[in-house]
């Protein structure tokens, strides 16, 4: 895992996420997922070029499944976004770096 994006669970969830302000992307993803693999360095670049305006968390299907069936999480890699608590939008699947900034640029305006 990367230095830019916050490792998040079940216990820290309400307040790394939902107590947050502003947006928050959380990236629910598994170690065994190839897709979620290959999202992950977009995700920390993302993170690395947000820093400040927006946080960036991800969260462990596999160790934190009561989050992921909360948010009905069906398919991984899902990228939702979260604002001052509420999930407001997301991207299922591995998508390219300028499409995933296209959406935070829309939400962060």
């Amino acid at each position: 895992m990367g230095e830019n994006a916050l490792k998040v669970t079940s216990a820290s969830w309400e307040q790394d996420v939902l107590k947050a302000e502003g947006l928050v992307l959380v990236d629910f993803w598994a170690v065994w997922c190839g897709p979620c693999q290959m999202v992950a360095p977009v995700v920390e670049q993302i993170a690395a070029e947000y820093d400040g305006k927006m946080k960036v968390c991800k969260l462990n299907t596999d160790e934190n499944p009561d989050v992921a069936s909360r948010y009905r999480i069906m398919g991984i890699p899902t990228l939702m976004f979260f604002k001052n608590g509420a999930a407001v939008d997301q991207v299922v699947g591995a998508v390219p770096k300028a499409q995933l900034k296209s959406k935070v640029d829309s939400l962060l305006a």
